[in-house]
């Protein structure tokens, strides 16, 4: 008689298959480096004081409108929290990212505070908004449903694909190596490729091109591989950012994908360049990007008072002067 395979063989290969996609930090270059000039990634922020961190850089115009009906067009596809593409009655469409169904906090409200910062900070973003709640029409149905990330297509935007971490024009660079750092800051956990963006852009000035980080939500927690805390400013403030310096590079508290990005890549130099730059923004501008992301004054402030302590470990580490940016 022939003898019966274990369960567990058979069954072992299928969940490698599965699981060894999400743990292996594989680089995808999407679109192939070129030589590209800086201000398609980084335009140096010369007015960062009088920036609107509320309206954000693409203004109130943009944003949506919170007494609006919004008409379902089609579920989100992919990601953890959920959402869907909706349109309003001028025609535009968004792309919403609302809350899990389980009460986790959604990735909407972090998404937005980063994006806010990003764009002070001289790095491009579409435009993104939050809205607590909103109207929506399915079909004959009209209701009330939660709310979250709004992001706007507009035509000037021309989304033409990923671009890589490992393989774009500006890998080494100062920009590139401080928005690292930004991230790091934020406990931002998802460094993949699959969330950048590269646009053709259509303004009628400035760069044919922008590189853009996207996807922005798996923030302001704590860094993992799988599911780690988002948007938890209890998990936040506990959380560690720098822990310490090893051959002239900096020693981040990140245990999520892609080490290779961090891991004898970043030195204090890069750090303070960062911190430098995030030190320009007012306490006000700072509430600012909180209030667009839809927080509670309180849970604010203490996320506010936890980047700020960040800050200051950034600016000490570099033991000199900040460079300008």
């Amino acid at each position: 008689m022939r003898a019966t395979r274990p369960i567990f063989l058979s069954v072992f290969p299928l969940v490698v298959a599965m699981y060894v996609p999400l743990c292996t930090p594989a680089v995808r270059p999407t679109l192939a480096p070129r030589v590209a000039p800086l201000a398609e990634f980084w335009v140096r922020p010369t007015d960062l004081a009088d920036r609107d961190l509320y309206a954000g850089p693409w203004g109130a115009e943009y944003a949506p409108d919170p007494d609006a009906e919004y008409t379902f067009v089609r579920p989100k596809k992919g990601g953890v929290n959920p959402g869907m593409v909706v349109r309003d009655p001028k025609g535009r469409t968004w792309h919403v990212k609302q809350a899990p169904d389980d009460g986790r906090p959604g990735e909407g409200p972090s998404e937005v505070v980063l994006s806010r910062v990003l764009s002070a900070a001289g790095y491009h973003q579409p435009p993104v908004y939050f809205l607590p709640s909103f109207t929506l029409r399915d079909g004959s149905v009209i209701r009330t449903v939660p709310g979250g990330r709004f992001r706007l297509n507009v035509k000037s935007l021309k989304a033409r694909g990923d671009w890589s971490w490992q393989a774009n024009p500006f890998v080494g660079m100062r920009p590139y190596q401080g928005l690292l750092v930004i991230l790091l800051m934020f406990n931002s956990s998802d460094l993949k490729n699959s969330n950048n963006t590269l646009y053709d852009v259509d303004t009628g000035s400035g760069p044919a091109q922008w590189y853009v980080v996207r996807d922005l939500g798996a923030a302001l927690g704590e860094t993992g591989r799988l599911a780690p805390a988002r948007n938890d400013v209890d998990v936040f403030a506990r959380s560690r950012f720098i822990t310490g310096v090893a051959r002239d590079f900096v020693v981040f508290n990140y245990h999520g994908f892609h080490q290779e990005l961090i891991h004898d890549r970043i030195s204090s130099v890069d750090v303070s360049w960062a911190c430098y730059l995030l030190s320009g923004l007012s306490e006000q501008q700072w509430q600012d990007a909180f209030r667009a992301g839809g927080y509670d004054r309180d849970v604010a402030d203490r996320f506010i008072a936890a980047l700020r302590s960040r800050l200051a470990q950034g600016r000490q580490i570099a033991g000199h002067d900040w460079p300008q940016p």
